[in-house]
């Protein structure tokens, strides 16, 4: 969608969000969410998006932005999301201030612009980090009630973590995230067991690019492709290998590449994931769309915010309520809220 004759600015900035508690995985260890927010101003109106640079893509806060940049001539003189080429999380921003925007000048809501479904209540997995068996069986007792936990684990103490989350959590189900982190030996020798866990899937075991045994695995649990999955064109490939796929918005460029992910995700047979990095719910409100439906919703980056962007989600345990317009989706620009350090 473009709008000639009318006169747009681009602006980025970067935003610093402290969390609630330190989060570790298998990577690394992070006490802060680095985010980036791009606005699109026209006519008086200014969408927003959020991304979050990510360096296993080999992204930083200084790349995404130099992205940003070379995307403002194109975007400023009126090209619209499908004008524009990329992924990555850059793109992510654009391409969220850009749906925003353009349903804000079309008078109506994202969903409305675009065909979908208008955003309900959905139910999201709450994430345990890696820590001591000890330590992480007593943050799922303290996340007990929760119907669904997302365990972070690396290649060490697999079944002894598994096990504390379990006795911690009796009744919740479970699935497990290795961040890349195992091997195939371990995903052979382990499945059995974590499947008598009650784990229902293990999401990216094995690196990507290293993941073509998975073609002929006969692991007892569902496998979900992350760090190998990207867009759409990713999808043939990874039918062979994976029986589910994670879309993150910072990975597919933005909505629009996740939609079209989503769909051919669902017409090669895989099931659907929807996930996000740690962030705020501006990033969280588009994801929402894309998680209508979803198989697993895992968007509880907010709740390991300190504090979470002004007229942010409400989250009623583990049920997330669609945001008010105002925040993203159509309506009037949202109060930024109050990062710790913006500059």
């Amino acid at each position: 969608m473009t709008f000639p004759g009318h006169r747009r600015t681009v602006s980025a900035r970067r935003e610093i969000w402290p969390l609630a508690r330190p989060f570790r995985i298998a990577r690394g260890a992070k006490n802060e969410a680095r985010v980036i927010v791009v606005e699109i101003g026209q006519d008086g109106m200014t969408g927003r998006g959020e991304c979050v640079p990510y360096a296993r893509y080999g992204e930083t806060m200084d790349s995404v932005l130099a992205d940003i940049a070379r995307l403002t001539e194109a975007v400023e003189g009126g090209a619209g999301r499908h004008d524009l080429q990329g992924r990555g999380a850059g793109r992510n921003a654009i391409d969220c201030a850009l749906c925003d925007l353009e349903a804000q000048l079309a008078g109506r809501t994202v969903w409305q612009h675009a065909g979908l479904r208008e955003p309900s209540s959905l139910v999201t997995a709450w994430t345990i980090g890696i820590d001591s068996p000890e330590a992480m069986m007593r943050a799922a007792a303290d996340n007990r009630t929760r119907p669904l936990l997302k365990v972070k684990l690396d290649g060490e103490c697999i079944m002894e973590r598994t096990r504390a989350v379990r006795e911690g959590a009796p009744g919740a189900r479970l699935v497990i995230d290795a961040n890349e982190a195992w091997t195939m030996d371990q995903l052979l020798g382990l499945g059995d067991d974590l499947a008598s866990l009650g784990v229902e899937m293990i999401e990216q075991p094995l690196p990507a690019g290293k993941d073509e045994a998975l073609a002929d695995c006969r692991c007892p649990l569902q496998l979900c492709a992350d760090e190998s999955c990207h867009t759409e064109a990713d999808v043939d490939r990874l039918a062979r290998r994976y029986d589910m796929v994670n879309i993150k918005l910072d990975k597919t460029g933005g909505l629009t590449g996740a939609l079209a992910l989503r769909q051919a995700a669902r017409e090669r047979g895989l099931r659907v994931m929807v996930g996000c990095m740690v962030s705020t719910s501006l990033a969280m409100a588009p994801a929402m769309l894309v998680a209508e439906g979803a198989d697993i919703v895992d968007l509880d980056g907010p709740l390991m915010l300190r504090v979470d962007r002004e007229g942010g989600i409400h989250y009623d345990g583990s049920v997330m309520h669609p945001p008010h317009v105002s925040l993203w989706g159509g309506g009037e620009a949202a109060g930024q809220g109050t990062p710790a350090a913006a500059r």
